[in-house]
């Protein structure tokens, strides 16, 4: 989905990501990918098996270079994280032992909390093949495990950060279900509007002899009308309507826009009110919605 903006602020914060021995570099690509999706810059690999750096996971990171150029190396588990305050470990099989268990919304929140108290956290993701030992998840604070269909619950290692990432992102919104961007902002239309693209519909229609036979045209008008009525339009949407109607009015297949002047119309032909003679509010684009 596209969508990148380089002119916005770039977020960098948040929990480290750390892979423990990753196999292949397209998949710490899509990683890197996923953090800077939503926020997350930091990424540690403990031995990675293609070694590092890794043109492969540059390539898949999809731009994603600030991710992949502060990524840092470990030797073993331990060392990498042994600057932090909290960590958590993804699984998605029950495992022995006394650690609390978290769904991903609990995890990210208490995140979120130890980040604003100023602490280091980090969350593990095992190997793409078998995920975590035992005793790599020994050395986590807590887990934290994803709600997905148990007899089919192996997640892609980008997809379980991902995840991570996404709830790590949200749990910092004030209105977690705000959007990035909103829609148009469009005035609705008054009833005089929707009167004005009626009638110049049922003109338009009525000077190509739809309306047959004749004695049929006032239920054919009225039903017309009400499947326009059944939603309230906005004013650039009549608008657009009331230009694909005088397009029909001035051009024909014969002689369509842009192969030259319009055709005339004889007396009988539709009249042109002041309003589609005005100019479109915004420069000569008033029947596009874009």
């Amino acid at each position: 989905m596209a969508g990148t903006d380089r002119q916005r602020k770039l977020l960098t914060e948040g929990p480290a990501i750390i892979l423990v021995e990753p196999q292949l570099g397209e998949n710490i690509g899509m990683v890197a990918r996923a953090m800077a999706n939503f926020g997350l810059s930091e990424l540690r690999l403990v031995t990675p098996r293609d070694g590092w750096p890794n043109e492969k996971a540059r390539a898949a990171a999809s731009k994603a270079d600030h991710v992949i150029d502060g990524v840092r190396v470990f030797d073993t588990l331990a060392d990498a994280i042994a600057d932090l305050n909290f960590v958590f470990a993804t699984t998605a099989r029950q495992r022995d032992g006394f650690k609390p268990v978290h769904g991903p919304v609990h995890a990210a929140d208490e995140l979120r909390r130890r980040f604003h108290d100023g602490q280091k956290s980090g969350i593990l993701f095992g190997r793409e093949r078998w995920g975590l030992k035992n005793e790599e998840v020994s050395l986590a604070d807590e887990i934290v495990t994803f709600p997905v269909n148990p007899a089919f619950a192996s997640l892609n290692i980008a997809q379980a950060v991902l995840l991570m990432s996404y709830e790590w992102m949200k749990s910092g919104l004030e209105q977690p279900d705000r959007t990035s961007f909103e829609e148009q902002e469009m005035h609705p239309a008054e009833k005089n509007d929707l009167q004005g693209l009626y009638d110049h519909l049922e003109d338009a229609l009525d000077k190509r002899g739809y309306f047959r036979p004749p004695q049929k045209k006032p239920k054919m008008v009225e039903n017309l009308r009400a499947v326009l009525a059944r939603r309230a339009f906005y004013k650039p949407e009549i608008r657009l309507l009331r230009g694909v109607i005088r397009s029909l009015d001035l051009y024909s297949r014969k002689k369509p826009h842009g192969s030259g002047p319009p055709e005339t119309f004889d007396s009988d032909g539709p009249q042109k009110d002041e309003q589609m003679n005005e100019e479109p509010e915004n420069g000569g684009k008033g029947d596009v919605i874009s």
